[in-house]
Parts: structure tokens; sequence; C-alpha cells
């Protein structure tokens, strides 16, 4: 079948037509990439998913704009399921057919983030869904540059990253030309985007490396809390926040810089450095409730700092306890990764958590896909994962795995595809 099945097509219409017919949120169309309806990015690193008198809002009915400044899924609300997948252009594809590629998926993904089917043999796997704050990013491998014959338009941010003694990486789930973030709060509407990338691909493009994840679902908190990971944590405090002044800067490309003409393609696009990090939990788990506090520096309850307040009140790092040590341990993580011990260097976090099963001594396959996103990752990542690579208490509890850098352009214009003036500049 190469049409869109119109009834498929008519269905998902109707819904959403529906659904705004009851009152639903809204759909945010604004002009900065990652536009919620149900919230944007708050202090507090999440967003609420009901509306001001406590009831659940329509999780499908909520829609993120693809076309913007920033591209989707950078600032957009942690998703309940996600799929981070890597792409390897195949032999003899070259900068031709990567620019036909970007094209057909920044097609599809305007598409399906609206809600609608995908252009051809569209597989019905999300019928009856709305949008579900479907999110779809976009980003190049240090490799796609040579593929593409653009090497002089390749940003020195996005040199490899260096080997950290921690590192047990395995080069088959690491890198990759292209990545592609996929981002829902419904399983089936973001299995739907990856099935339909992938077809998109063609002969063009194979999978490298793919991984799933997930989230706690919006609005299956009484009010809005920042994400636990699997150790039980509170994961994400020290976030950059978007009321923060600088957020951009420090998150994103800047629109002009002392980088030479042929980056100017990246102005407005921001790095992503992509971790799988396992999580040894059955150590974890043996550890008693004070002897986790003491390796993360946070109480594990409200992920306040042990030196007191609520969870966003700053630690008092030289705060000394009754037996003369620091009351936040040296080694402790929240001490380590803080920013005021990183000469400022910051990055937004945005993972997702993972299960891959149960292996045969009986541990669980488990533990963060860790994203981060900031401006430069040599200033951003790089710096504080030195540091925790030094003597980090929490190391001897995780084991990263699988490695990534990649560049991600900035969001698209109206009709333009992602990349478009990295491939046709």
């Amino acid at each position: 079948m190469t049409e869109t099945n119109p009834d498929i097509e008519i269905s998902r219409r109707r819904l959403l037509g529906t659904v705004g017919a009851a009152g639903a949120v809204g759909i945010a169309l604004g002009t900065t990439g990652g536009a919620l309806a149900h919230s944007v990015l708050d202090d507090s690193g999440s967003g609420s998913a009901r509306g001001a008198a406590g009831s659940l809002a329509s999780l499908g009915a909520t829609q993120v704009a693809f076309d913007g400044d920033h591209q989707a899924g950078i600032t957009t609300p942690l998703q309940a399921k996600g799929h981070l997948v890597a792409f390897d252009l195949t032999s003899g594809a070259g900068r031709t057919e990567a620019a036909a590629l970007l094209r057909r998926w920044s097609d599809t993904a305007r598409r399906l983030m609206a809600g609608e089917t995908a252009a051809t043999s569209d597989s019905g796997i999300a019928l009856d869904a709305g949008p579900s704050s479907l999110t779809v990013t976009f980003g190049f491998g240090h490799s796609f540059f040579e593929r593409t014959g653009l090497t002089a338009r390749r940003p020195a941010a996005l040199d490899p990253l260096p080997d950290f003694s921690s590192d047990r990486l395995d080069a088959q789930r690491s890198n990759g030309d292209l990545w592609v973030q996929i981002g829902a709060d419904d399983g089936l509407v973001a299995f739907h985007a990856l099935r339909a990338l992938q077809k998109d691909a063609g002969e063009a493009a194979r999978v490298r490396w793919q991984m799933n994840g997930f989230n706690r679902s919006p609005g299956a908190t009484g009010t809005p809390m920042t994400a636990r990971n699997l150790m039980g944590q509170i994961d994400g405090t020290g976030n950059p926040k978007r009321s923060e002044p600088d957020f951009d800067k420090r998150i994103f490309v800047p629109g002009t810089g002392p980088g030479p003409a042929e980056h100017a393609w990246m102005a407005g696009g921001s790095y992503a450095v992509v971790r799988r990090i396992r999580m040894l939990l059955d150590d974890w788990d043996k550890q008693s409730l004070a002897q986790q506090e003491q390796v993360i520096g946070r109480t594990k309850a409200t992920g306040a700092p042990l030196t007191g307040g609520g969870e966003t009140t700053e630690m008092a790092l030289d705060k000394i306890g009754s037996d003369g040590k620091p009351v936040i341990p040296s080694n402790a993580h929240a001490r380590i990764s803080a920013p005021e011990q990183n000469g400022g260097a910051a990055m937004l976090r945005r993972p997702f958590s993972f299960h891959d099963g149960i292996g045969p001594d009986g541990a669980p396959d488990a533990g963060l896909l860790f994203v981060c996103w900031q401006a430069d990752p040599l200033r951003g990542f790089v710096p504080v994962q030195r540091k925790l690579d030094r003597g980090d208490a929490l190391s001897q509890f995780i084991r990263h795995e699988s490695s990534g850098l990649y560049a991600v352009p900035p969001g698209p214009r109206s009709g333009e595809y992602v990349g478009q003036r990295l491939l046709e500049g």
C-alpha cells in the first residue's frame, strides 16, 4: 500500500475534533519548539497534566509544535514513553541521500506530532489516539560529516568525548551517523513514530542501535514532581531553569559567536550527550537508607539536601556535622556534580529509565538512558563527568555501557526539513 488510509486519517481527525469540542486543553501553536498545551518545563523540571480544578486532563489531546526556534524534545516536559535510535547511512549513501532522508523524516514527524497519519503506508498502530505530546528530535553524529562530505562544517564541539576510567562501553551500542529521540505520553503513539521513521529510512540508512525507556506518566502524582529514577532517587533537581536569565546561553548554541561562519547552521541548536547507564540495583538495595542518602547527598523521600530545607534549597556545602565531617560528604554525587563545584558547568538532564529484562544471575538489566543538553559539551558534560570519574560515591553502583554525542540543529521553519541549513547551505 502506497497511499494514506483515509479511514485512519478521518478517525484520528474526528478524535481530535471531539476532544477539542469537549473542552480539553487547546493545542499549542507557539513559534518556539517544545511549546506544550498542558505545560512547559517549569522550575521543578516537570509539567502537570492536571487542570486547574485538579481533574485529569486528556493526555491524548496535547500537541507539541514541530516547527520553531529549537527542536521539540529538548525543553519539553518528560514524557512517559521514549525510544532512542541511531542509524548509519548505508554504503553508497551520501549528502543527497541524507537530505532526502531528513526531508522524509521531517515530513513524517511533522504529521505525526500533529496527530495525523504517516503520508504513506501508515500502520494504524496509533489508530484512535491523539498526538499525546509526541516529539521527534533529530541529531548528527561525528561520522555523519565524513559520510556526507561536510567535514569542513563539523563543529569542534562534536569532537569525540574523552575516555573515562569508569566507562565500559559497547561500541555497537554507541555513536552512529544519525540519532533520533522519540517521546510521547502513550506507548503506542511512541512506537508508531519509531516504526514510521524506520520504514522511512528505506535503503538510505540502517539501524545501528535502539533503546526503549519510560518515565512516570503525567498526572500519576497529586502535584507535579521532579522524576524519580530506578534507585528511587529524585533525579533532576539541579537542572537549569527556564526562568534563569542564562538558560538559553547554557543550553542552546548562540546565533552569533566566535565560531567560523560555516558552523552557523547550528545557531539555535544544542548538543546531546546520550549514555546508557546500568544501575547495579541489587547492590544498591543492600544499602541502608542512611547509606544511600550519604552516597547521593540528598534525602530520598523529598530530594532535600542533607543540610536541610526542601528539594530546591541550595546545598550548604560548607556545613560541618557534630562528627567534624561535612554534612554532605566530600564524595557525594550531588556535591561533585553541582554547577558551583564545576565552574558553573551545567546541562539540562532529560533522561528515560530502562529495564531490558532479568539476567541469568537474577539481576535486572535496568538503569538510566541519560540524555543531557548543552550549548557546548566541552563546557557542560565533559568537566562534570571528569570530576565524577575521579571520586563519585555513586560510581560503584552504576556502569556506563554506551555513549554518543550528537549535534542537534535548530528547529525547522515552516516547510523546511531538519538540517536543511547544513545539507543545502
